[in-house]
């Protein structure tokens, strides 16, 4: 349990700010790669950045609030969160949901949409902390430890495949094992889960009934192979980093969010920030990316409690995956799936979530400074 003595400090400037300059570059950034699908779609450019905007919002607001409760409640109600979350997952496979392109990722209750994957990633992160945090010894043994959070990761990450949601499916259980290895997994069992995951991955890409995700790991290595099919959307990424080059075309003016790359302004939005901004516009991002990833480790190493460090650690660990899974997608590392730009794709759910986390790692920042003065 966090320790109600520690006293709240300022929160971390250097952290705040990377959050807050990706969101407002996400924001411009979206407003620049939807609006000709806005233009046709909606008859209104600014129609998706008028929106984003009203997310960006509620995200700060959001972020706020998670700054703000005392840590010790995000404790105590982590598994009621991970309940719920579960519940939310199976209703997917109710009439509640919705089904969008052959995926049942959303659920719809009275008029409101979300999707259940982003709420679980979350969910994932406070019970994993809560439940190394509770006892630390756990972690050392296999049966009391390292098989019940196995299990839970694996029913969480079964019942999002099953959507299906690969990409969400590999996030969810790769933060589950980062924050067993933060939590102390010896390496031997580390090297076990990960190759097992590896290989259930593999496995299902290339086995997948009437070949469909064999289909597409082929058509990601090669994907001017299958232009009329799923190499399409790889191939116009690719040919928007290519036109990008070193200093892009300019901001306003990417040739391939004219209705030539589906989900430019989502899942592919770097592809956009690469031709608009070019190299340069990429590594600054990717800079801004690697303070928040780094300044969040030292966050969660300065915690004043085992949960906080844990529960910094996960965020950290989640943002970095969903960062680096972006890359590699856009870049043709890795087969389409699906995955979000933390804090830069468009998406209301994901963006607030993101936000959320964030207010989560501030939270811990404020208790670090008074806590080792007390110490001294």
């Amino acid at each position: 349990m966090p320790d109600k003595r520690v006293k709240a400090n300022a929160v971390d400037y250097v952290y705040l700010a990377a959050v807050t300059g990706i969101v407002i570059f996400g924001v411009v950034m979206v407003g620049s790669a939807s609006s000709a699908f806005a233009l046709s779609e909606f008859g209104d450019q600014y129609h998706f950045l008028k929106r984003v905007i009203a997310f960006a919002a509620a995200g700060f607001a959001v972020m706020t609030l998670a700054e703000i409760v005392p840590v010790r409640y995000f404790y105590r109600f982590a598994y009621l969160t991970g309940i719920i979350s579960l519940i939310l997952l199976l209703l997917l496979f109710t009439p509640l949901g919705v089904v969008k392109n052959g995926a049942a990722r959303w659920l719809s209750v009275s008029g409101v949409t979300f999707m259940p994957g982003e709420i679980a990633k979350a969910a994932v992160i406070l019970v994993t902390a809560r439940f190394y945090a509770a006892d630390k010894e756990r972690i050392r043994s296999m049966m009391r430890g390292v098989l019940p959070m196995l299990i839970f990761g694996g029913l969480f990450g079964l019942l999002i495949y099953k959507q299906p949601n690969l990409s969400t499916a590999v996030v969810v259980c790769g933060i589950v094992v980062g924050m067993m290895f933060i939590a102390g997994l010896n390496i031997v069992y580390l090297g076990s889960v990960v190759a097992g995951g590896v290989g259930v991955v593999l496995y299902k890409l290339v086995s997948d009934e009437g070949g469909y995700q064999a289909q597409r790991l082929t058509d990601f290595t090669d994907p001017f192979l299958n232009l009329q099919g799923g190499g399409y959307q790889v191939a116009q990424s690719m040919l928007g980093i290519g036109a990008g080059g070193v200093l892009g075309v300019g901001f306003g003016h990417s040739v391939q969010k004219m209705l030539y790359l589906p989900e430019g302004y989502n899942d592919f939005i770097l592809a956009i920030i690469s031709e608009e901004l070019g190299l340069v516009g990429c590594i600054l991002l990717l800079a801004a990316y690697l303070v928040l990833i780094f300044r969040g480790m030292y966050i969660a190493m300065k915690a004043p409690d085992r949960f906080s460090m844990l529960l910094a650690g996960g965020v950290t660990i989640f943002i970095a995956m969903q960062v680096l899974l972006h890359f590699m997608v856009v870049t043709a590392w890795m087969p389409p799936t699906g995955v979000a730009l933390p804090f830069v794709s468009y998406g209301g759910n994901a963006l607030m979530i993101y936000m959320g986390l964030a207010g989560l790692v501030l939270n811990v920042s404020r208790r670090i400074e008074k806590r080792q003065g007390a110490a001294q």
